[in-house]
């Protein structure tokens, strides 16, 4: 187990006003709409989500940083669980021509707006109970959702990874290192349910008896 940096520079690409996030619009209205995860939360205005996830190759240099680290080969199995439209996965089959990839999401408009390739591997359901046996991938992967489950679920879904990945697993999540990263993830989240500082995220998964590695977000 360790603290793997994949994605901070990617999430430090995109400016970010917090206090316009509070005081521009109904915050509380924001994130009802926002927990729907349709499409004003993807494909909607900015207060609601994404203001438009659209794909753009930013995910590659992310799954070509994670095949070298895991030693991932062409016969390697891949989860990615709340995968969203697919991106990451996609990504995985350009580096990895052949690889097996899966993905589950809960989003439906998701699923539906997913990258062609990828729809077809797509599941529908919830991360706190995969529908597949014990050891059944090579890699499991699960980037910025999981902090958006409710606390009974999040630890299910921890565990969930746990069961289902038989090598390398990789968890990245919203947290924070001070008060003012602390601040900032509050005013800015729309979705976030489990709000823990990195010991905190570090207790649960020692806890849960997840093995694999783990990484954060920050709002600097």
């Amino acid at each position: 187990m360790a603290e793997i940096d994949f994605i901070q520079s990617l999430h430090k690409s995109t400016s970010r006003n917090y206090l316009e996030r509070v005081n521009a619009h109904d915050k509380a209205e924001c994130a009802e709409v926002a927990c729907r995860f349709g499409e004003e939360y993807w494909d909607g205005e900015r207060q609601y989500g994404y203001g438009g996830y659209r794909y753009d190759g930013r995910w590659r240099t992310v799954a070509e940083a994670m095949v070298k680290h895991y030693g991932l080969t062409a016969d390697s199995n891949i989860l990615d669980v709340g995968c969203g439209k697919g991106y990451l996965l996609y990504e995985f089959t350009q580096v990895l021509p052949g690889c097996g990839v899966t993905g589950i999401d809960l989003s439906t408009y998701a699923i539906e707006h997913a990258k062609d390739e990828i729809r077809p591997h797509i599941l529908r359901g919830s991360a706190s109970g995969l529908p597949w046996p014990d050891d059944s991938f090579d890699f499991v992967v699960s980037l910025n959702a999981l902090h958006n489950l409710l606390i009974r679920d999040l630890w299910s879904a921890i565990g969930e990874i746990e069961r289902v990945g038989r090598e390398a697993k990789y968890i990245a999540l919203e947290s924070y290192r001070n008060d003012r990263e602390k601040v900032n993830l509050l005013y800015w989240q729309l979705t976030c349910r489990a709000f823990h500082s990195t010991d905190e995220w570090e207790w649960i998964y020692e806890t849960v008896g997840y093995t694999g590695d783990w990484g954060y977000i920050f709002f600097e």
